[in-house]
């Protein structure tokens, strides 16, 4: 018996419909491209996670942190004391880096970016803020804020507290170069980088993610403090003391986040309230206006007067027109002059009163 094949699309299922009395349909399930999990991940409502990996100031970040502090106040007395790190540096600085590979020179130009603070700010806090509303929490947010505000107070400070002097405005060889009114000393674009892309892996959400991130971010904040000694802005030390600035801040951040946490409530109710206040006078009712009350018309003076003959009553005195002011009407010589001195008209000396005799001579021809 010949069977027909007849296909149709349901959705995303492929079906095809036999004659055959033992098979009635035959479903497959399309196979999707990584791009169309993307797309169908991205149409998906947001949702705020059950539960949100906080990083925990653990007995074992604790060590981590006091030997990176030791580090950094070992790296210091290195350089203040003149040793053989500030040898180093000088050794470094007299190889000139940048003439001995100035074919890289473009490329290390545009890579040294990845260190300034306002560039990675941007990029870094886009990222985060739509992580932020995805999962309907202002974490992300607050905590790239507080990073960069600890960074800013840490680093800005020990820069102009020990101001040393960059290799191009280097005074004396051999020297420290310590209090003479530098700020590069740690340096401030290898801090960043390791805090601006180190505050990605430490917000990942899953453990993997936080491993590649972490090496992404180590890589990035190496490359951009050898960029800075390959062009000459910085010492050796700086870029040093700088990688362990910016660790240290990324180490002590569990301790913030019971600030971050609190930031992140007071946020919320006031956008909470500023919304319900807003509904609350959008919903305001409408209070209907009421028809005025019409009085009767007042009689006028004919009919008071015929009412008055045919009842027999004495009639109203006649009211006065409305355009009259109250008040007795006074003549017109009882009133005012115009003027404070007497009347507008101009004197006349020839005018004599209505009915009096002229006093005149005629004038008569002849």
């Amino acid at each position: 018996m010949p069977h027909h094949i007849v296909i149709t699309k349901t959705g995303n299922r492929r079906c095809t419909a036999l004659t055959r009395c033992n098979v009635d349909w035959v479903c497959t399930e399309p196979k999707l491209t990584r791009l169309d999990r993307v797309f169908a991940r991205l149409d998906r409502e947001p949702e705020r996670p059950a539960h949100i990996d906080v990083p925990r100031m653990t007995p074992h970040r604790v060590v981590l942190f006091a030997a990176a502090l030791a580090f950094y106040g070992a790296i210091v007395w290195a350089v203040v004391v003149t040793s053989w790190l500030v040898r180093l540096d000088w050794q470094v600085m007299f190889f000139r880096p940048y003439q001995q590979w100035a074919e890289i020179h473009a490329f290390v130009d545009y890579y040294v970016v990845l260190g300034q603070r306002g560039p990675t700010a941007v990029m870094v806090a886009a990222w985060l803020g739509w992580r932020s509303w995805r999962q309907h929490t202002l974490r992300p947010l607050l905590a790239l804020g507080v990073s960069l505000l600890l960074l800013n107070v840490t680093v800005g400070a020990a820069k102009l507290g020990m101001g040393r002097l960059g290799p191009h405005y280097a005074t004396e060889i051999g020297s420290n170069e310590m209090w003479l009114g530098g700020d590069i000393f740690p340096s401030g674009h290898t801090a960043n980088a390791v805090v601006t892309w180190g505050i990605l892996a430490y917000l990942a959400s899953t453990p993997r993610a936080r491993r590649w991130l972490s090496a992404l971010s180590a890589v990035t904040s190496l490359g951009v403090g050898m960029s800075t000694v390959y062009l000459g802005t910085h010492w050796l030390s700086d870029v040093v003391l700088g990688w362990t600035a910016g660790l240290l801040i990324l180490l002590a951040l569990p301790w913030f986040e019971p600030l971050i946490a609190r930031a992140e409530t007071w946020l919320l109710d006031l956008r909470d309230r500023w919304r319900e206040r807003r509904a609350a006078g959008a919903a305001v009712p409408v209070t209907p206006v009421e028809a005025p009350v019409r009085l009767p018309a007042r009689p006028t003076a004919v009919e008071e007067e015929v009412a008055a003959r045919e009842t027999g009553l004495p009639s109203r005195s006649p009211r006065a027109p409305v355009y009259l002011a109250p008040g007795p009407h006074t003549a017109r010589a009882e009133r005012a002059p115009g003027t404070p001195t007497g009347s507008r008209r101009p004197p006349h000396t020839e005018r004599t009163t209505r009915g009096a005799t002229s006093t005149a001579r005629p004038v008569t021809g002849g």
